[in-house]
């Protein structure tokens, strides 16, 4: 079987390079990379017009929203804070789009720090819109223990306490419809998020791109390639193929 096909989310910035100064669609290369090693393909999928997410969503077997930007408030009912950052109005948008979509298909879905949280927004959620000691300095990743909770799918993939990468000021308050809370910091601080089964869909609160573990991708791209293998997720073509075989 190939490899499962897994969209990673990115934004539009102005960038340059060679004799171009422009609006681009940037990825942290680690995101490609952390997916390649974990089994996967990866394919960028840049902010759209929300109207298109269930079709780009119906054509991959995974989805990871990246991290990025905060949360525009307004999302989750409330006031920005002074701390928190510039909207980004379009990915905002096309992102919960997305988000929407997995979650309706059942397409496997992890979101990587901003992704974790507009996950929990998503579900009816909202956000602490800043906190203190989850970011070691600007531009620099820290590190920190998560301790898992027993018995969730995060302790299934990390079942130890677990030094990882983390660089956010923001964090889940309270959680969306259906969402448990999967790992904490030492500050209590919800670290992972996660839909009971049969919904494979996690968020993380750090960044497994800037680090080595590669187990919380790995059972994103398993979840992909084992949805991808049940004949009803086939075209006929192929769901044909695989009952003669």
């Amino acid at each position: 079987m190939s490899k499962p096909l897994i969209g990673v989310t990115t934004y539009l910035d102005q960038a340059r390079w060679g004799v171009w100064d422009m609006q681009a669609a940037l990825l942290p290369a680690p995101y490609p990379r952390l997916v390649r090693e974990s089994g996967g393909l990866a394919v960028m999928l840049p902010p759209d017009d929300a109207a298109a997410a269930a079709e780009i969503v119906a054509r991959l077997d995974g989805l990871v929203v990246a991290g990025g930007a905060d949360v525009e408030p307004v999302r989750y009912g409330a006031e920005p804070d002074p701390r928190t950052g510039p909207p980004a109005r379009a990915r905002d948008s096309w992102e919960l789009a997305l988000i929407d979509a997995a979650l309706a298909s059942g397409t496997p879905l992890l979101g990587i720090c901003r992704g974790m949280q507009l996950l929990n927004v998503a579900l009816g959620g909202t956000l602490v819109q800043h906190l203190d000691g989850h970011v070691e300095a600007v531009g620099v990743i820290g590190r920190h223990a998560v301790k898992p909770v027993p018995g969730t799918r995060y302790a299934s993939l990390v079942p130890e306490l677990a030094e990882v990468p983390t660089y956010h000021h923001q964090a889940v308050d309270r959680l969306g419809t259906g969402l448990a809370a999967s790992a904490h910091a030492e500050d209590a601080t919800v670290e992972a998020v996660e839909l009971s089964a049969p919904a494979w869909a996690l968020g993380v609160q750090w960044h497994p791109e800037m680090g080595e573990d590669l187990r919380v991708m790995r059972g994103l791209v398993e979840a992909a390639r084992a949805r991808r293998a049940l004949p009803e997720m086939r075209g006929p073509v192929e769901a044909a193929g695989a009952r003669q075989g």
